[in-house]
């Protein structure tokens, strides 16, 4: 069980130092490195990611960095998206089909995350043109709703989406707004949603709450010193080694899926 602890460890680390999500990490970790099945893996990644984050929102509430009238936005189209994909889940069992629909979600996901990681700037400079800024004052409110469905679907899935996807998206609608504040937003509104998603998961007896355990144990710390030592690396060097890793990663998985799928 130490393995656990010190995956752990590196996904906590990673994620302090770089701030990318840990889903997008953990996930895949423990498919091909542990040989899980993805509904294990999206089940039990999802607890993680409530319980690390949670003290992430306990701290930026602490600072006021956090809008809570964007959050509640974001979960009037994200939990009840969840609670739909739950409930179909529910419908259809989760049989080797679904489980490589997971898999595919998640490829498509990480590489999804891979991507913004690498072009996120450009595309809030993009945003910040006259007529876009326009655009997006006009219609935000809805596109906020309609964004927290596709992160709601998203998360429950594969359980990523919650990171770089949805500070992406506040970036873009709300480009006025601090970083901290869009960080500590988007933290907010990702606890209840891996929550809810997760307890759903718990329903359809995904997690496995020894493994859950031993991942907290160890990601708590390496969170703690990733945000310590991070400010001293190159983050215009971080950004684009994950980055990449995270599209190797993505790739290999979707390929390896599609194959198997076509095999059977």
């Amino acid at each position: 069980m130490l393995t656990f602890s010190l995956a752990g460890l590196f996904v906590g680390f990673a994620v302090g130092v770089t701030g990318v999500g840990g889903g997008s990490l953990m996930t895949p970790l423990l498919i091909l490195v542990f040989g899980f099945s993805p509904a294990i893996a999206v089940g039990t990644d999802l607890l993680y990611a409530s319980g690390t984050k949670a003290f992430g929102v306990w701290l930026h509430g602490r600072q006021q960095t956090i809008d809570w009238r964007i959050v509640t936005r974001l979960a009037c189209g994200s939990v009840p998206a969840s609670l739909t994909t739950v409930a179909i889940l529910h419908f259809v069992g989760i049989d080797e089909g679904v489980e490589h629909l997971m898999t595919l979600t998640l490829c498509v996901a990480i590489i999804a995350t891979a991507l913004l990681t690498l072009v996120k700037q450009r595309l809030v400079s993009a945003g910040k043109s006259r007529r876009a800024a326009a655009l997006l004052r006009r219609w935000r409110g809805p596109v906020t709703v309609v964004g927290g469905v596709v992160l709601g679907v998203l998360v429950t899935m594969s359980s990523v989406g919650a990171g770089v996807l949805g500070t992406t998206l506040l970036l873009l609608l709300y480009p006025r707004l601090s970083a901290v504040t869009i960080v500590g937003t988007d933290i907010a509104h990702a606890v209840p949603l891996t929550l809810i998603a997760g307890l759903g998961h718990i329903s359809l007896g995904t997690p496995d709450f020894t493994v859950l355990a031993f991942l907290l144990l160890g990601s708590l710390p390496g969170i703690w010193l990733g945000t310590r030592v991070g400010y001293r690396l190159p983050d215009q060097v971080l950004r684009p080694v994950i980055a990449v890793l995270l599209a190797v990663i993505g790739t290999v998985m979707f390929f390896d899926t599609a194959a198997a799928a076509i095999a059977h």
